[in-house]
């Protein structure tokens, strides 16, 4: 009669299961008091819908809602209009490169911020309007100097005045600050927002302008 040798590791492997299995059946026999409850772990602030309180929810409460209703709240409504904003601003600067920037490379960089972010706005502005949301709150635009990234009336004019290597130099300092303005904004409302096309929006822009400003600083 021969008898089949069994490699020792199979053996090893087979008795870490087995151990294993007894561990999972010692906790699943005691009496629960360590079991964490369902309604534990962090607590989330969710934005109420335009003109509601905000609400104190689970984090399994929150995910599932999120999965259930993906409604706009006031975030990603705030997060529409703000965008709007911040890339006509962004759009005000890039139509300056053709005619004063000295780098060609800065000119194309221009072109390539334009040609992303105009059909944004557009997208933007019918999402507002396909949620029976004005793109301005109470027909008042956003205060330039509560977005992240926006800059002044005064460098805008600086920036206008500037030509060659001194626009080139100004222009990348601006942006880089006003695309990293987008991300902080981009960040914030996925955590706060809950609907799916913001958020993928927001995505989006993350990645987008993050690849952006890797070239503009190479450009510095």
């Amino acid at each position: 009669m021969h008898y089949r040798r069994v490699p020792r590791l199979s053996v090893l492997t087979a008795g870490l299961t087995a151990l294993a299995v007894l561990g999972l059946v010692s906790c699943d026999s005691g009496d629960g008091e360590n079991k964490p409850s369902a309604a534990s772990g962090p607590s989330v602030i969710a934005p109420g819908r335009p003109g509601e309180e905000n609400r104190t929810l689970s984090a399994e409460e929150a995910s599932r809602q999120r999965t259930e209703d993906d409604s706009p709240n006031s975030a990603d409504v705030a997060y529409a209009r703000m965008m709007i904003e911040h890339h006509a601003q962004a759009l005000e600067m890039t139509d300056l490169a053709a005619d004063r920037a000295e780098s060609p490379q800065i000119v194309k960089l221009s072109e390539r911020i334009s040609a992303a972010q105009q059909p944004e706005i557009k997208a933007m502005k019918g999402w507002l309007k396909s949620h029976g949301e004005p793109e301005r709150d109470g027909g008042h635009g956003h205060d330039h100097a509560t977005m992240p990234g926006m800059a002044t009336q005064a460098q805008l004019e600086q920036l206008r005045a500037a030509d060659g290597r001194a626009f080139d130099q100004l222009f990348l300092t601006l942006m880089i600050t006003h695309h990293q303005g987008a991300i902080t904004m981009s960040t914030e409302v996925k955590g706060q927002g809950n609907n799916i096309w913001i958020e993928e929006m927001a995505d989006d822009v993350v990645a987008q302008q993050t690849s952006e400003i890797g070239r503009m600083r190479d450009l510095l």
